[in-house]
């Protein structure tokens, strides 16, 4: 159930920014404070971090930054694009997902629909889920619903999306990121999506 963390040491190495810019940027929001992930080491406490997105963010940051102020790569790196909305049709014009989940979960929605970036979400966490051929498209209906039910109660902190299966019976879990979580034994845990990096990534589809 671990993420692939890198070190703050690492971080610096890899990437050639300094500690001063790495903080300064935290500052300024342009990186999460709950991407700071305080754990014990045999050298006592360290800070690691997501290692996907933080090295997305930096080097969207990078590439930003010479062209835009801080603050305003910071709007633009707004965890969710809360004033984002997409017509339906639009949506399905951008193959964003695929045409099959748009025609089983959104064929009720007249083409002038117009979704929110929250709407436009869940039905990207359903295709990722349907793209790997271990969820069916009932699955993928209930998972709509919890999504729709329950993500907007983490008010913008960090989650993951857990699929789980035992003895053919399949459930879906949105639990805080970093989270311990143990499960009963023959409990098959299908996927776990963050649903910072699913943000991440429909985000650079949308803009």
């Amino acid at each position: 159930m671990d993420r692939d963390l890198i070190s703050k040491k690492d971080l610096l190495d890899t990437t050639g920014i300094s500690y001063g810019q790495l903080y300064r940027w935290k500052r300024k929001q342009l990186i999460p404070e709950d991407w700071f992930i305080r754990k014990s080491t045999f050298t006592g406490q360290e800070t690691f971090f997501p290692k996907d997105l933080i090295l997305a963010r930096i080097d969207k940051i990078v590439n930003m930054k010479d062209d835009l102020s801080l603050d305003q790569v910071a709007d633009k790196l707004s965890p969710m694009l809360l004033d984002y909305e997409l017509r339906k049709s639009a949506f399905s014009e951008r193959n964003i997902v695929s045409r099959v989940v748009l025609e089983q979960y959104a064929s009720a929605d007249p083409e002038h629909t117009v979704y929110s970036f929250e709407m436009l979400l869940t039905f990207y966490a359903v295709d990722k889920l349907l793209q790997t051929g271990e969820m069916t498209m009932d699955e993928g209906g209930r998972l709509l619903t919890v999504l729709r039910e329950h993500f907007q109660k983490f008010e913008g902190k960090p989650c993951d999306l857990i699929f789980i299966r035992k003895m053919g019976v399949s459930t879906f879990l949105l639990v805080s990121a970093y989270a311990d979580i143990y499960f009963d034994t023959g409990v098959k845990i299908v996927a776990k999506l963050p649903m910072a990096e699913l943000i991440e990534q429909l985000r650079g589809k949308l803009i």
